[in-house]
């Protein structure tokens, strides 16, 4: 029946029908896909008025909740949504997927170094940008009804992690809030610290993947299923045809031929072992219509070269009409790079390769040239990208297949096994919902890998979230401004830092107290009814010790000989005139003693543990705030704490470095520098120099007032450190200007090839460092005095020029 066929009071009942109909309703049919029961959990939560934290796959649809908090944001008079996520990439593909849904109008972008429509109903930013927003109670949270955290499990990176919890703690709580995480393992437990810092929030765990894996080990030219697929296996048991292949080499063997490879082995000698080529790898995934795909390889020269490498073998993908297509692209994503500085980034190089359907992705890219990947991989025209790890993280990058040709990589300091949660983050990339059936992982065989210790690594939760926070100096003066040192020591003490150490806290006097119970048996069998046996012990241990120690003195003078004989004899003497000496069950109290005392031991250890760890985080902002009160930027007035002049300014200042810069512009240290000098600086300040990067030598550094100004930089941070030694905080590493001269010549106007060449790095990563330079220096220029102030903004725009001017992605 039609609404045509109905009567108007009918049509009418009908309309207001359709008027009640939920929004999530409304919502699904806009969709391409019906929801999955997770989703619709999580979004009838929303519509209930909560907040709510989903823990999902990588590629399940986590995002799908976001996006029903924005449609509920737009349904409501004047209501407004932010948009987080951690890195900027991340921030300007959600700005674009917003703009294409909701109109240019609507939808606002803060990336510290962009700011697009700041006012709009929908505005995706950084994390940092709101945190910065909350300090400085920002008229832009009017009206503010949701925020999305995306990739909420960053608050356990021990460089940025705090930042998630400033956020959650400082939200007004009347905005709802919308908290996307990777499957960690401890999903529940960080769902009861936001319900009690947040109240009213739902926890949505799903472990299943919208699109299932097949998890494949490619051996010699053959890919053979990770797990038993013949149907008689009732859980998920290693493939018996694997096992035996990895046994021998990657050959199913006859009994003759197992018994050769047992002679073969009995002399010393080795199965064979054959690695497929990554070319003939790419034709066999083509074959079997498995690409497009991704190659995880854990070296960003590693990933160049395994471009080169399938180039060099003739590897074509594309179509002609592909082809054009990819070059019609890539000219106008790409028509503002200078010409002279084409061949320096490997321009035409990297073309031929997206036009043959083959890519690298890794942090050293060009941010502008990674974009185009991306894109390009996104619209199915490049078909095989080789990348790091990097492209695991948030970025919209599915594929058929994904396939790892290592299971270990370099940390920086040694080779290590990749973790279970690696393995889940990097095979979450394989199977487009919508478009495959599944998605496939395919490990390169390699002599020596265990398929069990293969199969151990899909463990379904991947890690815990562990809180990495900690009261930082900007931190601390900001909290004391609003709400005074006793409110901000209770605020702290709500982070979820502290909230996991309460819990451990609950768990280790759960032992101290089992362990005192098994103290109380263990000295009522040692009781003695001649004497106080735990004093009488306590002296045979004092000469236990003595003797023990004495054994370990070699160069001992003769009158520190006689000093110890004096002792030892002084303590035999009390113990043979101690009443339990005669006791003739003396050795068996002995030895329940022996066990009372070393679980006094272990005891008296568990209740320092929960000393130390009860109001943990507040003992560290006390630590702070006193360096704070030491160097004046902090005073107590009438036993109140307040900020001075000097804490003002430290208001304004987010960095690692946050306390050494406000100390710089305090005592005049850059006072005489250039607008190529302060970026020099800035750049010293940010840098994170690699481990056999550091301090420059004289003949590397810039020139002019560069030096001295260097010099008194790093005695005002000796001076610092030292301070924060003596109150017992982990101080910092010293500039680095392992940078500063290419940072000054680029600052100069001197060409990209000369600047990359004396900074001996890729393009990306002289990109990356160069916006942070930038965003230390329009902090500068907002809260220096005079001259330093101008002079930033001037070595901002000197700076934002040629591949830093056009590179959005940091």
């Amino acid at each position: 029946m039609t609404d045509q066929t109905l009567s108007p009071a009918e049509r009418f009942a009908a309309s207001r029908d359709r008027a009640r109909q939920p929004l999530l309703e409304t919502f699904r049919e806009g969709l391409r896909f019906d929801l999955d029961p997770f989703q619709r959990e999580a979004c009838g939560a929303l519509e209930r008025g909560r907040s709510v934290l989903v823990a999902a796959p990588t590629g399940a649809g986590k995002t799908i909740v976001a996006e029903f908090a924005v449609f509920l944001a737009m349904r409501e008079a004047n209501a407004k949504v932010f948009y987080t996520t951690p890195m900027k990439a991340l921030s300007n593909q959600k700005f674009q997927e917003f703009v294409e849904a909701y109109g240019a109008e609507s939808v606002g972008l803060l990336t510290g170094d962009t700011n697009i429509n700041s006012h709009a109903r929908i505005v995706v930013m950084t994390t940092e940008v709101l945190r910065n927003m909350l300090y400085a109670d920002s008229d832009l949270l009017t009206d503010l009804a949701y925020v999305v955290m995306d990739e909420v499990h960053y608050l356990a990176d021990r460089f940025r992690g705090a930042v998630w919890e400033e956020v959650i703690i400082h939200l007004p709580s009347e905005v709802r809030m919308v908290s996307l995480s990777a499957t960690v393992s401890n999903a529940e437990e960080f769902g009861d610290w936001l319900q009690a810092v947040r109240g009213d929030t739902d926890v949505v765990v799903s472990e299943e993947r919208p699109v299932p894996l097949e998890q494949h080990i490619l051996m010699r030219s053959k890919l053979i299923d990770l797990f038993d697929s013949s149907g008689l296996a009732t859980t998920n048991r290693v493939n018996p045809e694997l096992v035996q292949m990895a046994r021998y080499g990657g050959r199913v063997l006859s009994s003759r031929q197992m018994r050769d490879v047992g002679r073969y082995h009995s002399k010393g000698g080795r199965p064979d072992s054959f690695r497929m080529s990554r070319s003939d790898l790419v034709a066999l995934l083509d074959d079997r219509n498995l690409l497009p795909a991704i190659f995880f390889i854990f070296s960003r020269n590693g990933c160049d070269q395994a471009v080169r490498q399938v180039l060099r073998a003739g590897v074509r993908l594309t179509e002609k009409h592909e082809r054009d297509e990819i070059r019609e692209i890539v000219e106008d994503r790409c028509r503002t790079l200078l010409d002279e500085d084409l061949a320096v980034l490997g321009y035409w190089e990297w073309l031929e390769g997206l036009e043959r359907g083959v890519a690298a992705h890794h942090a050293g890219l060009l941010p502008a040239f990674k974009e185009v990947v991306e894109e390009l991989f996104r619209r199915k025209l490049v078909k095989v990208v080789f990348a790091t790890e990097t492209l695991a993280l948030g970025i919209n990058m599915p594929a058929r297949t994904v396939v790892l040709e290592k299971l270990e990589k370099f940390n920086g300091e040694a080779r290590v096994p990749i973790t279970p949660g690696e393995y889940t983050q990097l095979t979450g990339r394989a199977g487009r919902r919508g478009i495959d059936v599944e998605g496939h992982s395919v490990i390169q065989w390699e002599d020596g890998l265990d398929p069990q210790s293969v199969a151990s690594l899909a463990s379904r939760r991947s890690y815990p979230l562990n809180s990495s926070f900690r009261p930082t100096y900007n931190m601390a003066v900001n909290l004391i401004d609003q709400f005074g040192r006793p409110r901000t020591r209770e605020i702290l003490e709500s982070s979820f830092a502290q909230f996991q150490a309460d819990r451990a806290v609950v768990d280790l006097a759960r032992k101290a107290l089992q362990q005192e119970q098994s103290l109380a048996g263990y000295e009522e069998a040692m009781t003695c009814h001649l004497g106080d046996f735990r004093e009488y012990f306590a002296i045979r241990r004092e000469l236990t010790d003595l003797e023990r120690s004495g054994s370990r003195i070699e160069s001992a003078s003769n009158s520190e000989r006689e000093k110890r004989q004096r002792q030892l004899a002084a303590l035999r003497k009390r113990m043979k005139d101690h009443p339990c000496h005669r006791c003739p069950e003396r050795e068996a109290h002995a030895r329940w003693a022996e066990r009372w005392w070393k679980l006094k031991r272990d005891t008296d250890r568990l209740r320092s543990q929960i000393q130390s760890r009860t109001g943990a985080v507040a003992k560290v902002f006390d630590r702070v705030s006193e360096v704070l009160l030491e160097l004046g930027y902090l005073t107590k007035e009438n036993g109140e704490t307040e900020l001075t002049v000097h804490g003002r300014t430290l208001k304004r200042i987010y960095g690692e470095r946050d306390l050494l810069v406000a100390e710089c512009l305090r005592r005049n240290a850059w006072k005489d520098l250039d607008a190529p000098g302060l970026a020099a600086m800035a750049c010293a300040l940010v840098f994170e120099p690699r481990r056999d990067d550091g301090l420059a030598n004289d003949r590397t550094l810039p020139r002019g007032a560069f030096r001295p100004a260097l010099e008194k930089t790093t005695t005002l941070w000796s001076t610092l450190d030292d301070l924060e030694q003596d109150n017992r905080l982990p101080g910092s590493e010293p500039p680095s200007t392992a940078l500063s001269l290419a940072m000054w010549m680029w600052s100069r106007g001197s060409g990209l090839d000369a600047v990359l060449s004396e900074a001996d790095m890729a393009a990306g990563d002289f990109v990356r460092w160069a916006k942070q330079t930038i965003d230390l220096l329009d902090q500068l220029s907002l809260v220096a005095q005079g001259n330093v102030g101008r002079v930033a903004r001037q070595a901002l725009e000197s700076i934002r020029r040629g591949i830093v001017a056009y590179s959005s992605v940091a």
